[in-house]
């Protein structure tokens, strides 16, 4: 009786850490202390299957200059959002441990593949280890996406964003939506919101 007792207990134990992780946030965001979970998840065996469905495009900092905080380019040099106007630009701030931007990553680098020069996608890490950065899109054999970093989060504790957030920005450097939590990049909803900025 006790080895029957003792295997239904650890089934519930199992089975209560499954649902623990399957309700955890969609978006993560670093303490108030400044500090972030230092876990990379692995990259999901089909992506297609664990992207996310549309997410809502929130428009209510519609027209919005562009942020003028500096952040670092794949060298490690400084740069602003500024060097990107004069085109639409699809800004997704991420990082390596964030479960659901490692799941939206693929689709977003097909967007970048499928835009071409028509529009900027412009990921900017908010890892505070940087060297992570450059590793995590090599693994994942990422075309478009490149290293830019923001080691002090600038993005996430200034505009108080959650993980992930993308904005879409006009030529002129205006904001247009947003869209908080993950979302699949290279579906039709996607280029419909793009068209946004283009028109």
């Amino acid at each position: 009786m006790r080895p029957v007792i003792a295997l239904l207990l650890g089934f519930t134990l199992f089975v209560g850490a499954c649902d623990k992780r399957a309700a955890a946030p969609e978006q993560a965001a670093p303490t108030e202390d400044g500090t972030v979970p230092d876990v990379a998840p692995a990259a999901p065996a089909n992506t297609a299957a664990a992207t996310e469905p549309a997410a809502k495009a929130d428009r209510s900092h519609k027209g919005e200059a562009l942020p003028g905080f500096s952040f670092e380019d794949p060298a490690g040099k400084p740069v602003t959002l500024a060097a990107f106007r004069g085109k639409p630009l699809l800004l997704n701030i991420w990082a390596t441990w964030c479960a659901p931007c490692v799941r939206e990553m693929p689709t977003l680098d097909a967007l970048a593949l499928r835009e071409g020069a028509a529009v900027t996608v412009l990921a900017v890490s908010q890892d505070l280890d940087p060297a992570k950065v450059q590793p995590f899109i090599t693994e994942r054999k990422l075309q478009k996406i490149t290293a830019y970093r923001d080691p002090k989060l600038q993005f996430t504790t200034t505009m108080g964003l959650n993980l992930p957030t993308t904005i879409l920005y006009d030529a002129a450097g205006k904001e247009v939506w947003r869209v908080t939590g993950a979302m699949d990049w290279a579906g039709a909803d996607a280029a419909k919101l793009i068209g946004e900025a283009k028109g």
